[in-house]
This record gives C-alpha cells, sequence and structure tokens, in this order.
C-alpha cells in the first residue's frame, strides 16, 4: 500500500498552497484535486483582488499558476475523489475513488465549500456574465452600477451594504416579508438610502443579452407571493447570498464540526479535533472565504503538517 507524509485532499487557493510549502519541507506531499479541480475560483471570469497580479487575472488561469508552482516543487498531484478516510488511527488509511489506497502521515483537508445557487437555468447561463456569489469579490466590476442581491439572512445583509458603499442602487430580494438578519444587519440595510428592499419577491429569471461567448445580464424578473404580480428590475449585476454548503460529508461523524458542517479548528491554528489532521480554506473559513486568506491557511496547514511530524 502506498505511503505519504502528507496527503492534501481538494485544491484551490488553499490546497495548492499547502502544497508548495508542504512540497518545499520535503514533505513529498500527494494531492487528490477533487471533483473541481482548482475550486470556486474556476468559475470565476476576473480575479482583481489576489496579490501579485497588478493587471487582473482570471480565475482559471490563477488556478493553474498555484498548481505549477506546487509541482515545480515535487508535489503529486492526481486526479481523483478521495472517497474514504478512516480517523481513528494514524497513519490515516485513504481511499480514492479509482480504488487505490494510501497510508498518510499527516491530512491536509481543502476541500472548500459550494456556494448555493438558486437553481435557475438562466442563472446556470449567465454565471461569470454579470451572476455572482461573492460581492467582495466582484463588486468592483459594478462600480456606479445597479445591482441586485438575493437573500434574507446576515450574508444577503452583509453583501447588501457592501455594495451599496460603490454601486449606485442595490435592489436586496427577498420572499418573505421580514430578513432573517440580526437586528443590527437589518439596521444597516434599512438606514442605508440606495438599498430597496423587495419584500415577498421571487426570482423568475434572469435576463441579458447573449452573442457568442460574450454574456451580459441586464435584468431580473421577479414574481410577487403576495400580490401575483410580476415586475422587471433593470440591474448588471445578481449576487447569490443564499448561503455556502461545506465540502465536509466524507469527515461527518469523524472530525468536529458545527451546526452547519464547518470544520472546527483549534484557535489560531488549522489542527482539527484528531491530531495530525489540519483543515484549510473555506472548509473551515465560513467568514470570510477569500482566495488570499485560503491561501493563508493553506500555508499555516502545511507548516503545522511538518511541525507535527517532527515531534513524533
Amino acid at each position: 500500500m502506498e505511503k505519504t507524509k502528507c496527503l492534501i485532499i481538494g485544491s484551490g487557493p488553499a490546497g495548492y498552497t499547502a502544497a508548495i510549502y508542504a512540497a518545499r519541507a520535503d514533505l513529498h506531499p500527494i494531492m487528490y484535486q477533487g471533483m473541481e479541480p482548482g475550486g470556486q475560483l474556476t468559475t470565476t471570469t476576473e480575479v482583481d483582488n489576489f496579490p501579485g497580479y497588478p493587471d487582473g487575472i482570471d480565475g482559471p488561469r490563477l488556478m493553474e499558476d498555484l498548481k505549477k508552482q506546487a509541482e515545480r516543487f515535487g508535489t503529486d498531484v492526481r486526479w481523483g475523489l478521495v472517497t474514504e478516510v478512516n480517523t481513528t488511527e494514524r497513519p490515516f488509511k485513504v481511499r480514492v475513488d479509482d480504488g487505490t489506497e494510501l497510508l498518510a502521515e499527516t491530512l491536509i483537508i481543502a476541500t472548500g465549500a459550494t456556494a448555493k445557487y438558486l437553481g435557475l437555468e438562466s442563472e446556470e447561463r449567465f454565471k461569470g456574465g454579470g451572476v455572482s456569489a461573492c460581492a467582495t469579490c466582484d463588486g468592483f466590476f459594478y462600480k456606479g452600477k445597479d445591482v441586485a442581491v438575493v437573500g434574507g439572512g446576515d450574508t444577503a445583509a452583509e453583501e447588501a451594504t457592501y455594495l451599496a458603499n460603490m454601486c449606485k442602487k442595490v435592489y436586496l430580494i427577498h420572499r418573505r416579508d421580514e430578513l432573517r438578519a440580526s437586528k443590527a444587519m437589518q439596521k444597516r440595510v434599512l438606514n442605508t438610502p440606495n438599498i430597496e428592499v423587495l419584500w415577498n419577491h421571487e426570482v423568475k429569471e434572469i435576463v441579458g443579452i447573449e452573442q457568442g461567448f460574450t454574456k451580459a445580464l441586464n435584468g431580473v424578473e421577479l414574481f410577487n407571493n403576495k400580490t401575483g404580480e410580476n415586475k422587471k428590475i433593470d440591474v448588471e449585476g445578481f449576487f447569490v447570498a443564499i448561503g455556502h454548503t461545506p465540502n465536509t460529508q466524507l469527515f461527518k461523524d469523524k472530525l468536529e464540526m458545527d451546526e452547519t458542517g464547518y470544520l472546527i479548528t483549534k484557535p489560531d491554528s488549522t489542527a482539527t479535533s484528531v491530531p495530525g489532521i489540519f483543515a484549510c480554506g473555506d472548509v473551515q473559513d465560513k467568514h470570510f472565504r477569500q482566495a488570499i486568506t485560503a491561501a493563508g491557511t493553506g500555508c499555516m496547514a502545511a507548516i503545522e503538517s511538518e511541525r507535527f511530524l517532527g515531534e513524533q
């Protein structure tokens, strides 16, 4: 059975950065990229806020650059999905979907989180062409324009108030007649002049112009579930803020998680509830969810993995 000092499950900014640091520490890491090699950024067209790219870079290319850097130092990057992990004893026994079995002295989990979407076919078509799940990532592109946010919790309220600082107008679309957000966040939303809350409204369609590979969203069709009326709002950006699902099903009842499934790590650390297993990126971060913060925790996980092995 194949053995490794460090097995990285998942890719993206966290996983690739962990691989860079682990490889440079001569841990000879093996990485299984998972179902979405490169993570959520591979669905993003332009990334303007990752340090080192003054002119911006598209998400897939950024992830390819990080992957190449990890491989340059000796990371064994593989296609495949880890389907089973035994966390009860070290080395940890791991099974991959192609039947491969490995023994890993340490594990770094970088499986990320998946943004929840409404499930509309038109929403899928305009991803990267006006539809986004991250205002902090993409809000800058809509400076001075009208945009919409859908959702009613703290995330939606935060996204709306963030966008209100740079956009001409922000519509907050919510299917109920009151927000689920905290009272403090509700107050911020309702006291921001250029935010208009559309109560009792549901999204029917995302509309826009499609010419070849060029897509430009220009409106959202809505349905008022109280009056039965339909309406259209003219916006150029549409932000979905109905939550994320951490990709932690593999570790259910094996590692400590919070009530929403995010892995719990020790303060100022990426260490999980099982010694030798570390978690980095969006799989344990539900607050920032940025490429640069994910990369930072990937660095931490690799350093902690190296130190853990040195102490054994």
